[in-house]
């Protein structure tokens, strides 16, 4: 389907061809930008209400700043859709977030005007920052660095980090702090009181006003306004500006809040800033979802509501004709509420996800024993690790591209003091269309190298309750439970929970002389491989390890000196995971036989829909089925 933009739109493939246009046209311009987005994600897809927030910044930016000279950086990415539109993907934003198609985030090596790849949140002060500082040091001082970051990703120590630098750095930084109370759910934590403090406080904004008309009526004067402002710095120090404000504490010049959908201001705006020296932040308030009604009034849904219908709102749910099984998100949540309910010592955290790892079931149930510590791995990590400290069972729930970023705190903090802290590691695995930023490839790899640490991973959803239920039990240190996105494989699915023993796997089905061992979700198909390769004579073993640290060593070795072939398969990457433990194992204990490892290859995994990607990397059930029949016939001694 061919999705045509309006009349000024469609001559719009640069920025260049946005500055062709008048000023007084640029209503016009927001608003067929605004549908444009909305006619594609309603049909295609994708990241929504985020992008509807940001259309007159979008427009803005690029309408004054000459980019791509001017660095423009992109916070997480959500809200770049218009940016993407704008830069001359226009014509192929259909294809976004498709396999093959254009990335859902900034990615340098899709535009030049992508000038800092993104996915994660808060990383754009430091990467501005460091662009910044680049151009100091070549003595270009007419270059502009801009950050837009929201402020849901201003409560991750990694933006407070780059403030407190930015501030020292004599750098032209301009911040543009999107704020409109929202991440993907609501925002929580100080910051957000305090910038609602800063926007609604009479006397501030007084001063705030004051200081604008000065500005704009100097300039109009033909007066240096970039020296005008930094007297006016300094003779404020010390006043309620420099007292009460965060930013300026910091040595950032700070300006609005304004109007973040008044789109002829903003332009203003953004060109008085142009003039004045040294890091800034202008703080623009905007409203998630804005120009769609039924995203203005529920954020939280329409983040990413997939496709739906523009005139009514009805979001379009998959039609199946038979019972479907729930999602793995649902079951951790379910599973959660349950588990607490006989256990008062048992509470969740998570950083800023409750609506996509399901812990906000549990805060609804349980609102003092369900903990959003906001954008904030490292100290979701080491919080819960002061929770254990004290007796608390805590289900540290984080994506697993995102614990990468807790590393450390995993490290010292948790495994080093043998703190019994549960992390459930959502997301693990190809994620999706989300592509190489959330795909959780290498928490195998990075959590098997941990002393003391536990890696579990359920082939079903039954499984995922009774490793929930044996990590309560598990005293000894902590314990990593790894699950996929998406629904699982068992309608029914709740069953009494049942203790698994640490580190035994179990068989799944009895075969001959190839035995296929497999861990988490992608056990499922083998099992459907087997029972495809049966009609054809021949019938591989399938055990479903369950555990990659320990490994079941009486297991391995029954099923080293009982076949004369391996597979292992994992949804995870080769170096390092759960295949490279397997042929440990048999080198340690002398033996030699033939293995082939089935998983994500060296390699980062573009975007896609799941079954696209596992068909890529070559571990989906036909290409399970192509390997074992390959392997039946084949005389190789050992290939790693």
């Amino acid at each position: 389907m061919v999705i045509q933009p309006g009349e000024l739109l469609a001559k719009i493939n640069s920025p260049t061809d946005l500055k062709k246009l008048e000023l007084n046209q640029m209503v016009q311009v927001c608003d067929e930008l605004r549908q444009f987005i909305i006619d594609h994600v309603s049909v295609y897809g994708g990241h929504f209400a985020a992008s509807l927030g940001v259309v007159e910044l979008s427009v803005a930016l690029h309408y004054v700043f000459n980019t791509p000279q001017d660095q423009l950086v992109w916070d997480v990415g959500h809200q770049a859709y218009g940016h993407k539109i704008l830069t001359g993907r226009k014509d192929v934003f259909h294809t976004n977030r498709v396999y093959g198609g254009i990335s859902g985030f900034p990615k340098r090596s899709e535009s030049i005007f992508d000038t800092f790849g993104v996915g994660h949140s808060s990383t754009s002060i430091s990467a501005a920052l460091g662009m910044a500082v680049a151009s100091n040091y070549k003595k270009d001082k007419t270059k502009q660095h801009i950050a837009v970051i929201g402020d849901g990703s201003m409560t991750a120590g990694m933006a407070f980090e780059a403030l407190n630098h930015a501030g020292v750095a004599d750098s032209n930084l301009l911040i543009i702090l999107n704020d409109n109370c929202m991440a993907i759910d609501p925002n929580v934590g100080a910051l957000k009181d305090y910038l609602i403090d800063i926007t609604t406080s009479q006397t501030y904004n007084k001063l705030r006003d004051e200081v604008w008309k000065m500005l704009v009526r100097l300039k109009k004067l033909g007066i240096n306004v970039k020296d005008f402002a930094t007297q006016l710095e300094n003779g404020v120090k010390g006043t309620l500006l420099k007292q009460s404000n965060l930013f300026e504490s910091l040595n950032i010049r700070y300006f609005g809040p304004i109007d973040g959908h008044d789109i002829n201001h903003m332009i203003q705006v953004l060109e008085d800033m142009k003039g004045i020296a040294g890091p800034k932040l202008l703080h623009c308030i905007t409203l998630k979802g804005k120009g769609f009604a039924p995203a203005e009034k529920d954020q939280v849904k329409w983040h990413a509501p997939g496709k739906f219908d523009k005139i009514t709102g009805e979001i379009k749910k998959k039609t199946f004709d038979k019972p479907q099984a729930p999602k793995y998100q649902d079951v951790f949540g379910l599973s959660i509420v349950e588990l607490a309910e006989q256990d008062p010592t048992i509470m969740g955290i998570t950083p800023a996800m409750p609506s996509g790892s399901s812990l906000n079931i549990m805060m609804k149930a349980m609102p003092d024993r369900a903990i959003d510590v906001g954008i904030a791995e490292q100290h979701a990590v080491t919080f819960s690790a002061g929770l254990a400290t004290q007796g608390i069972t805590a289900f540290c729930n984080i994506y697993s591209s995102f614990m990468q970023r807790a590393y450390d705190q995993v490290m010292h903090d948790v495994c080093l003091q043998k703190l019994p802290v549960i992390f459930c590691l959502d997301r693990a695995g190809l994620a999706g269309a989300d592509g190489p930023t959330h795909h959780g490839a290498f928490d195998i790899a990075y959590m098997r190298c941990l002393p003391n640490m536990v890696i579990s991973t359920p082939m079903n959803e039954s499984e995922l309750r009774n490793l929930m239920y044996t990590a309560t039990l598990y005293k000894n240190g902590p314990f990593t439970i790894r699950y996929p996105r998406g629904e699982g494989v068992m309608p029914n699915w709740k069953t009494p929970f049942e203790l698994i023993p640490v580190g035994k796997g179990r068989l799944i089905h009895k075969g001959n002389n190839i035995a296929i061992l497999s861990i988490g979700h992608v056990g499922n198909f083998a099992l459907d491989a087997i029972n495809e390769l049966q009609k054809e004579g021949v019938n591989p073993s399938l055990y479903d390890m369950r555990f990659a640290k320990p490994l079941d060593e009486s297991l391995l070795h029954h099923i080293f000196t009982s076949y004369d072939k391996v597979v292992t398969i994992e949804d995870g990457c080769l170096n390092g995971g759960f295949g490279s433990a397997v042929l440990e194992f048999m080198s340690d204990n002398g033996y030699n036989l033939p293995v082939k490892r089935l998983g994500i290859p060296d390699r980062y995994i573009e975007h896609g829909e799941q079954a696209e990607l596992y068909e890529e990397c070559g571990y989906d059930t036909q290409a399970i089925i192509k390997i074992v029949q390959e392997f039946q016939f084949s005389t190789q001694k050992i290939k790693i």
